[in-house]
């Protein structure tokens, strides 16, 4: 399909809906024995199942909690209660097997970038993803804002001596075996779109 000029906003939120279905669609028949892709939703930030929380929340039934019945705790109310943190909406295209993720096909969304926070934390998300050996394909057809690609950030975080790749553009990685010396291969694909033209095939790594 051709590249729509997304300068204008209007309409992405049911464009990516749709798309992420159609990857869907695609990706499945050509699945080998044993995997399965599924849509889901994935949280901003990765912890992995090793680590403990700092802080522990524990429900304690007819109050016989650790410091006497409930009605010795004091009550109080906040300062201030606001609505800042919000929950990712946008889904993305997993590829499972044997109950492992393999591999993530994910659509950059224009909140995913508008603030330096925001850059930050799916910036740390997409490395999650090949810091756990998870192969990962981005799609951003999004130009602002100026001057930013995850492409790039991700070279940068990576150590990888690459051109720049202003977007709209897509990128896939293949988490390969480990290296010799440390660590583990990376394979990167790095395609730029172009307004109007139809956009490059990107390889889903396995």
């Amino acid at each position: 399909m051709p590249l729509h000029d997304w300068s204008d906003l209007a309409g992405w939120e049911g464009v990516h809906d749709i798309w992420i279905v159609e990857l869907l669609r695609c990706v499945k028949p050509q699945l080998p024995a044993g995997y399965r892709a599924h849509i889901g939703s994935s949280p901003t930030l990765g912890i992995g199942t090793s680590e403990k929380p700092d802080v522990s929340v524990r429900h304690w039934p007819d109050g016989n909690g650790p410091n006497g019945p409930a009605s010795s705790v004091r009550r109080t109310e906040p300062d201030v209660e606001v609505a800042t943190l919000t929950l990712d909406p946008d889904k993305a295209l997993y590829v499972t097997t044997a109950g492992r993720l393999v591999a993530a096909v994910e659509l950059v969304s224009p909140r995913n970038k508008d603030r330096p926070a925001s850059r930050a934390a799916y910036l740390a998300r997409y490395l999650h993803y090949l810091n756990d050996g998870v192969h990962l394909v981005l799609a951003d057809v999004h130009p602002r804002p100026a001057g930013f690609s995850f492409a790039d950030a991700l070279s940068a975080e990576l150590n990888l001596a690459q051109a720049p790749l202003p977007t709209p553009t897509g990128v896939a990685y293949r988490v390969g075996e480990p290296a010799p010396s440390c660590g583990r291969f990376l394979a990167v694909w790095r395609r730029p779109f172009a307004m109007g033209q139809r956009l490059p095939e990107i390889p889903l790594p396995l």
